[in-house]
């Protein structure tokens, strides 16, 4: 086993101690004094334990991030903001390996992939900064009577609440906190209960970089201790949360109380089409990948495989091999392909889907099984698995698994496939494989997503807006929009004769 080895030790090292949360420039418990272990999903060994944060500790973040956004925040020039960003991405570049060692060791996901995110990330961070002094309203010509000038105003909605699954701490973070930062909001980062340490370091690294104390607070907790309340809370003005659909409801039934403004990347059951005339040696590794990428732990996930018929079976039995060369293992090990799921509740749920595929009569071609054996006995491994012969109405093609499970569905004609393929409730993204410039236009079109991939997957940039229709949740990460989420526009007339 080749590990990755940091270039300097950790600055908080993960070695079962206890860890603070981040509240008005400082380090402290929670009020209850509760704390709870995060767990490495590879090896189940404590990592850290970190504060159980509960409503008392939400309203001391709100309150802080309130009284920066009046205070010392708000006498932060557009400039300012940007060389703040600016700082930032120099220091997440700096302790990238760092960040990604963190990552790979709360959540598993391997350390080739955390370490490739950096491009991505460090663009964020340095995208928002350019945006930071690109925000502008408008003068606009009136029909009104007299000499009126009229005109719009950007500004900072104020404090911003975000909540973030475990699949992706660093980016998921940075998608919250980036915004914020450059529209001049204030923010109180609710990090999941079961990946809670990389949003910690986050938070040490923006300080060193002269981020003003409260405007990020980093609160750990649980969903239903911390995460509720924070949605619920009257002193925040913005609700930004990634995760599932059931939660996003609940979140918005909870904003209701102040109608604060909310923004929500929820679930997905992405359709992914191989058309007869698709490259097969591009589209079969990267079919596989849009599902096994992150052991299947991502929205986007294209779990539907319509394959067109005539290439059926080639492309199943050559999906099927690509997965069976898949190196599963500890994410340290520079080698492996898939680690393990993030939790044993999630372990759970994935193996309740592999049951229930063959029970509603899906021949599995391939995987299927919880590895137990060896050095996987401690860990949440899953083998990456193929389902053939899968109908539209069966349970592993319609909810969202979260798992690295692909149900291949063969189809006759495009107007089927893409009938099938929005026949969800959800509309997060869809992927297609042809070589068609007509085919590629067409489904482009008429595919109900939030984004569209054509002979890729997973392509992502700072400067394209991200987002779902239906329930897979409203409003856009990436691209100029995402700014203008976090902002009012005030209209303003005055009269000059």
């Amino acid at each position: 086993m080749t590990l990755f080895t940091p270039p300097k030790p950790l600055r908080r090292p993960l070695d079962g101690r206890a860890r603070q949360m981040f509240i008005g420039g400082e380090w402290v418990e929670a009020a209850s004094g509760r704390r709870f272990d995060s767990l490495n999903p590879a090896t189940g060994a404590v990592l850290a334990s970190v504060p159980a944060g509960d409503a008392a500790d939400i309203d001391r973040a709100v309150a802080a991030a309130r009284a920066a956004f009046e205070g010392p925040w708000s006498r932060f020039k557009p400039y300012e903001r940007q060389q703040l960003l600016l700082r930032i991405a120099d220091l997440f570049e700096a302790h990238w390996d760092e960040l990604a060692l963190s990552d790979t060791l709360d959540m598993g996901m391997p350390i080739a992939r955390t370490r490739a995110n950096r491009n991505r990330v460090v663009g964020m961070l340095r995208f928002y900064a350019g945006q930071a002094t690109a925000l502008h309203g408008a003068t606009i010509d009136n029909s009104l009577p007299g000499d009126v000038v009229s005109f719009t105003r950007k500004e900072p909605l104020g404090v911003v609440g975000a909540i973030i699954p475990w699949n992706a701490p660093t980016a998921a973070s940075i998608w919250k906190i980036g915004p914020a930062l450059a529209t001049g909001c204030t923010v109180v980062l609710k990090p999941s209960e079961e990946a809670p340490l990389t949003p910690l370091l986050i938070a040490e690294l923006m300080a060193e970089a002269g981020v003003p104390p409260g405007v990020v607070n980093v609160v750990t907790g649980t969903g239903a201790e911390a995460g509720a309340p924070l949605a619920a809370h009257p002193g925040v003005d913005k609700l930004v949360f990634t995760g599932s659909t059931a939660t996003g409801q609940a979140i918005v039934r909870a904003s209701a109380g102040n109608l604060k403004k909310v923004s929500l990347e929820l679930g997905g059951k992405s359709p992914v089409i191989v058309c007869a005339d698709a490259d097969m040696d591009r589209a079969v590794p990267l079919a596989a990948m849009a599902v096994f990428a992150n052991s299947g732990q991502i929205c986007i996930a294209g779990s539907r495989l319509f394959v067109a018929r005539a290439i059926h079976d080639e492309f199943v039995a050559r999906l099927a091999a690509f997965a069976e060369g898949l190196r599963l293992g500890d994410g340290l090990d520079e080698t492996t392909d898939l680690g393990p799921l993030v939790s044993r509740r999630q372990l759970d749920r994935v193996e309740g889907f592999l049951a229930r595929g063959p029970a509603e009569g899906a021949r599995l071609v391939t995987g299927g099984a919880r590895l137990t054996t060896g050095a996987f006995a401690a860990g949440h491994f899953v083998q990456p698995t193929v389902f053939a012969d899968v109908a539209d109405d069966m349970t592993i093609a319609r909810e969202e698994i979260f798992g690295p499970v692909i149900s291949a569905l063969p189809f006759d004609t495009l107007d089927e496939a893409v009938a099938r393929a929005n026949a969800t409730p959800y509309g997060l993204a869809a992927g297609v494989f042809t070589r068609d410039l007509t085919t590629t236009h067409r489904l482009i079109r008429s595919l109900q997503a939030g984004s569209v991939w054509v002979n890729t997957y997973h392509a992502i940039d700072p400067a394209v807006p991200f987002g779902g229709y239906r329930m897979s949740g409203y409003g856009r990460e990436g691209g100029v929009e995402h700014l203008h989420e976090y902002l009012n526009t005030k209209a303003a007339f005055i009269r000059l004769d």
